[in-house]
């Protein structure tokens, strides 16, 4: 089973003007949508459609939190998350004619005994497979992410911005870093395969057993002590590369849980990303079939 934590869930609230906006003006729209945001509940999203046990967690409260429980119930992912006597954020998107733009709440403030409530009910699902995702709210220090992956015999999987990993103290599993992320890690310019393997050598210094990145339209590389596996991006029809890098992570975790090895575990989740990226949004696509599926993806070692 993978449990997965979003430490500052948010609402994702986009909006669209066929209009620059100005101001001093009231611009009036149709096109909205509400969804559940947050690298972790997106992870939960798409290893429930690989057909992966999974339980979403993290911190919610008011009536946003109500929101993200009640959407994750409707998409029949079971969820257990600490609750908060705050208001959980709400982050807006704004697209206009003249350019987007992206209006974010830094969340509610997390108080210690938000991060023991949370770190018992995870010890209570004795999880295969932790994975925290996303920025921290306030109030959370990157040592409460430390204490969740030592608190328990677990993977422990990490998707966080660039910095943050070097700043972790504990044995981690796998972290998941994007190419601009990696670089931010390692103070190394990311341009080139070559570039990428020794930046995530570096981070695999700081406690990493595998670091998985995702590399866009150069597709993926895992790299551990021992091997290094590189994976081209398939040729899809690119819709929305927005949960991409989430996808690949998920694909990766879930083919482990079912018992793959880390060069199938990969091209799993390079198929999962190519499914994701061909619809908009965070939108599941049909995943159920990854498992099986006969599309030729090159796995290679260098």
């Amino acid at each position: 089973m993978i449990f997965t934590v979003t430490p500052n869930p948010a609402i994702d609230h986009t909006i669209r003007f066929d209009e620059p906006l100005q101001t001093g003006v009231v611009h009036r729209t149709d096109e909205q949508v509400f969804t559940a945001g947050g690298k972790g509940i997106n992870v939960a999203k798409y290893v429930s459609a690989l057909g992966v046990d999974t339980v979403a967690s993290g911190f919610l409260g008011g009536y946003f939190g109500n929101f993200i429980r009640g959407r994750l119930d409707d998409d029949g992912i079971a969820s257990e998350f600490v609750h908060i006597d705050a208001e959980t954020r709400l982050n807006t998107t704004v697209l206009a004619e003249d350019g987007e733009y992206k209006l974010n709440h830094n969340g509610p403030h997390i108080q210690e005994a938000h991060v023991d409530e949370l770190i018992k009910i995870v010890q209570q699902h004795e999880p295969e497979t932790v994975i925290v995702g996303g920025s921290l709210p306030p109030g959370m220090s990157l040592s409460a992410v430390d204490e969740l992956a030592a608190a328990g015999d677990w993977r422990m999987a990490v998707d966080m911005g660039g910095e943050s990993l070097t700043q972790l103290d504990a044995e981690y599993f796998v972290c998941k870093p994007n190419r601009s992320e990696l670089a931010a890690a390692t103070g190394r310019d990311v341009e080139t395969t070559d570039d990428a393997i020794a930046a995530a050598n570096d981070l695999r210094e700081h406690g990493f057993e595998y670091v998985l990145a995702s590399l866009g339209a150069d597709g993926a590389l895992l790299v551990g002590e021992n091997d290094v596996l590189s994976v081209p991006a398939l040729e899809v029809d690119v819709v929305d590369t927005v949960g991409a890098g989430d996808a690949v992570l998920s694909g990766f975790l879930a083919g482990l849980d079912q018992g793959l090895g880390t060069d199938a575990a990969l091209r799993m989740g390079v198929l999962t990303a190519a499914r994701v990226v061909s619809v908009a949004g965070t939108r599941v696509p049909h995943l159920d079939d990854v498992l099986t599926s006969d599309t030729k993806v090159d796995v290679t070692s260098i």
